[in-house]
C-alpha cells in the first residue's frame, strides 16, 4: 500500500531546513571554515553544491526504490552487493559518529565542564524516545526550522550591526587567503552542517507531485540554509575573528559559553541562555533524526544478513530498538573522544555513502530505470567527484596522524569485504 501524498512544497521545505539546521551550525566546524581565509564563503559554497548533487541523486533513487536502507538498498539494486554493503557500512559508522557529535554539541551548551557525561545522557534519552516511536513530525520540523533560522539571523545581524551592546571579541579584518587544501578542508567540515538534506530526498512517496516538489524543496532548502550559514560566517569573521573562533572551538568542548555561536551572541548582546535553549532544541531534534536514520539502515542490513540478524528486531512501536541501542552504545563510547576529529570522521564516511549513491544514480539513469524523477547525469557525476575530493580532504584532517584514517578505512571497507568472503 502506498503512503498518502499529504506533504506539499512548504512541508517538505520545513523538513529539509529543520533537518539541516542542527548540530553543524552550533558545532565547532566554524574554525575549519574560517581557516580558508578570504575563501571561507567558497568553502561553504562547495559544500552546498556537493550536498545539492547528492540530494538530487538520492531523490531519483528513492523515487524507484522504496525499501529502508537508503544508498545501501540503492547500491545493492543498481550496482552490486559489495558496493551496497560498502555504502551501508559508511552510513552506519558515519551516522554513529554524527550521533556522538550531536550529543557533544548539546553538552557544550549545557554541560559546563561535564561534556562527555552529559552527551552520554543525551544519547540515552534520544534512544529511549526513538524506541517509543517519538519522532519529529513535518509540522514540528517546520516550527523548529523557523525558530532556529530567526534566532541565527537575529544573532548574526545584531553582531554585524553593533546595536546589541556587546563588544567584538577579535579583529574585524578579513583573514589572509588560505590554501586550496584549506578551502577543501573547510568545505568538508561545512558539509557536516548541511547533513539532513537526504530527509527531503526520501519523501517521494509522501509528497504531492514528487517530480516537481522534491527538487524544488531541495533547492529552496539548500539556498535558505546556505544564506543563513553565509550570514553567520561573515558575522563570525568580522566581529569575532578567525583566531578567536579557533580558540573557542577548543575551549567550547568543555565550556558552552565560549562556543563560536555563543561568542557571536555575546557580541550581539543576546543572553547566552537564549542561545543555549535554541541550540539544545535544534541539536537534540537532529540527534533523534540521525539515530533513527542510522538505526533503520542497520536494521535493513541485518535483514539481509550483512549485520547480526538480531539487530533486525523491531519494538512494538515499529522502531529498530536493538539496532539503535547498538548505535547508541558505540556513540556513547565515542563521546569521550575529540569532537573536532569526529566531525571529519563522520564526513569521510558519509561522503563514501553518497559516492555510492551518485554512482547508483548514474547507473540507473543510463539503464533507463528511473521512475518519477530523472536527474541529469552530469549532476550525479559532479556529486561523485565532489564526494571523492572532499573525502580525500577530510581523511588527513582526522587527529591521530596516519593511524586513525587507516583504522577508519579498515573498519568501513573491511566489514563488507569480510562479508563478501563469507558469502563466497
Amino acid at each position: 500500500m502506498s503512503t498518502a501524498r499529504r506533504i506539499g512544497t512548504v512541508g517538505a521545505l520545513g523538513i529539509g531546513v529543520g533537518s539541516m539546521l542542527g548540530a553543524g551550525v552550533f558545532s565547532n566546524m566554524w574554525a575549519s571554515v574560517l581557516a580558508a581565509g578570504r575563501w571561507y564563503l567558497l568553502a561553504l559554497g562547495i559544500a552546498a553544491a556537493v550536498a545539492t548533487a547528492n540530494a538530487l541523486s538520492t531523490a531519483q533513487l528513492a523515487a524507484s526504490h522504496h525499501e529502508a536502507g537508503g544508498a545501501y538498498a540503492y547500491g545493492r539494486a543498481e550496482l552490486n552487493h559489495f558496493l551496497g554493503h560498502l555504502a551501508g557500512a559508511g552510513f552506519v559508522v558515519g551516522k554513529t559518529v554524527s550521533t556522538a557529535v550531536a550529543a557533544l554539541v548539546v553538552a557544550q551548551y549545557v554541560g559546563r565542564g561535564h561534556a562527555p557525561l552529559v552527551a552520554s545522557g543525551a544519547i540515552a534519552i534520544a534512544w529511549a524516545l526513538n524506541a517509543r516511536g517519538i519522532t519529529r513530525t513535518a509540522a514540528g520540523a517546520t516550527i523548529s526550522a523557523v525558530v532556529v533560522t530567526l534566532a541565527l539571523v537575529a544573532i548574526a545581524v545584531g553582531a554585524l550591526s553593533g546595536t546589541g551592546g556587546g563588544t567584538a571579541v577579535g579583529p574585524g579584518s578579513v583573514a589572509p587567503s588560505g590554501s586550496m587544501f584549506a578551502v577543501l578542508v573547510g568545505a568538508s567540515a561545512a558539509f557536516f552542517a548541511f547533513a539532513g538534506y537526504a530527509r527531503i530526498a526520501t519523501l517521494s512517496e509522501e509528497v504531492r507531485d514528487p517530480r516537481r516538489t522534491v527538487p524544488r524543496a531541495i533547492a529552496l532548502a539548500l539556498v535558505i540554509v546556505f544564506a543563513v550559514y553565509a550570514l553567520v560566517a561573515v558575522a563570525l569573521e568580522r566581529t569575532v575573528g578567525a583566531a578567536s573562533v579557533a580558540a573557542a572551538s577548543t575551549d567550547g568542548q568543555s565550556n558552552g559559553a565560549s562556543t563560536p555561536i555563543a561568542l557571536l551572541a555575546h557580541v550581539a548582546g543576546i543572553p547566552v541562555a537564549v542561545v543555549n535553549i535554541v541550540a539544545v532544541l535544534a541539536v537534540f531534534g537532529a540527534l533523534l533524526a540521525v539515530m533513527a536514520g542510522a538505526g533503520r539502515t542497520l536494521m535493513a542490513m541485518a535483514r539481509n544478513r550483512d549485520a547480526p540478524a538480531r539487530l533486525a528486531t523491531q519494538a512494538s512501536s515499529g522502531s529498530p530498538a536493538l539496532a539503535e541501542a547498538a548505535i547508541a552504545a558505540c556513540a556513547i563510547a565515542l563521546a569521550w573522544t575529540n569532537a573536532m576529529s569526529l566531525i571529519f570522521v563522520s564526513v569521510a564516511c558519509v561522503l563514501l555513502y553518497y559516492g555510492v549513491a551518485n554512482t547508483a544514480a548514474i547507473a540507473q539513469r543510463w539503464a533507463g530505470r528511473t521512475s518519477t524523477l530523472r536527474v541529469p547525469v552530469f549532476v550525479s557525476v559532479g556529486g561523485l567527484i565532489g564526494c571523492v575530493v572532499l573525502g580525500a580532504a577530510a581523511l588527513p584532517s582526522i587527529a591521530g596522524g596516519l593511524l586513525a584514517p587507516l583504522v577508519l578505512i579498515a573498519v568501513v571497507v573491511g566489514w563488507p569485504a569480510l562479508a563478501a568472503l563469507r558469502r563466497r
